[in-house]
């Protein structure tokens, strides 16, 4: 079986731009009205920074034989039931003949890395965790596993490759976490998703601010990286289109 992966790098250099630059529209546009929100939330606050990561995913579901599923983006149609809560809303989602074949969460991180690692990563620990639960108990009826994607695109700067110290005065820090940067960090998060089963592939991209123009990234590891994520996505895709024919 071929996959087709949908031109992945180039429109991925495409995404990148795209995101700093609806970042920068966005802080421009709060600037002109006087309703500057306050440090880099003002680039956030759009709600169309990772659109070009979503029309790429759209691409690799229905290049790789699921043209007719059902890709919901709109908000009302993103939630999916919980096990220790009612619902969640995802970012996107891709389902046929009433059943899930794919949820996708994305997220990004510009400044305040230490504000917001700890926040980033018990969420994506939570929400896999609690869909799996969800589904071990039938809240997504009788259907195979479907693929669960997180992709995360971090601020390529010298505060998120700066080794960061951590306290823990009763138990050493595990090894691979002393001293290690926040994209280290975010790095090693994505693998250990994969590893316990909370996640089918999780990538992390990093790119600096003057990638406005370039749409330059950099990826952190092999099992990481965009292509082992698109891949993954694409070959799941191909199965149960497959599966479903």
């Amino acid at each position: 079986m071929t996959l087709d992966l949908a031109d992945y790098k180039q429109k991925t250099h495409k995404a990148v731009k795209e995101f700093w630059g609806n970042r920068d529209a966005a802080k421009e546009r709060q600037l002109a009205l006087g309703k500057a929100d306050q440090g880099e939330r003002a680039g956030v606050t759009s709600g169309k920074n990772m659109d070009g990561f979503l029309s790429l995913i759209i691409d690799i579901v229905n290049l790789n034989g699921l043209s007719h599923a059902d890709i919901h983006m709109n908000r009302a149609m993103l939630t999916l039931p919980g096990f220790f809560r009612p619902t969640k809303l995802w970012d996107l989602l891709v389902l046929h003949r009433g059943e899930l074949i794919a949820a996708v969460e994305l997220k990004s991180q510009v400044g305040s890395f230490g504000n917001n690692f700890n926040n980033r990563t018990e969420e994506a620990i939570g929400t896999a965790h609690d869909l799996w639960t969800a589904y071990r108990e039938g809240a997504l009826g009788n259907q195979p596993r479907p693929f669960i994607g997180w992709l995360m695109m971090v601020e390529d700067a010298p505060g998120s490759r700066r080794a960061v110290r951590d306290a823990s005065p009763h138990f050493p820090v595990l090894e691979e976490f002393q001293g290690a940067s926040y994209l280290s960090r975010y790095d090693l998060l994505c693998q250990k998703l994969m590893r316990e089963g909370l996640y089918s592939s999780a990538c992390l991209l990093a790119s600096p601010r003057e990638a406005a123009l370039s749409g330059e990234f950099s990826e952190l590891s092999p099992m990481t990286s965009l292509k082992t994520f698109i891949t993954s996505l694409a070959g799941h895709i191909a199965s149960e289109a497959s599966r479903l024919a």
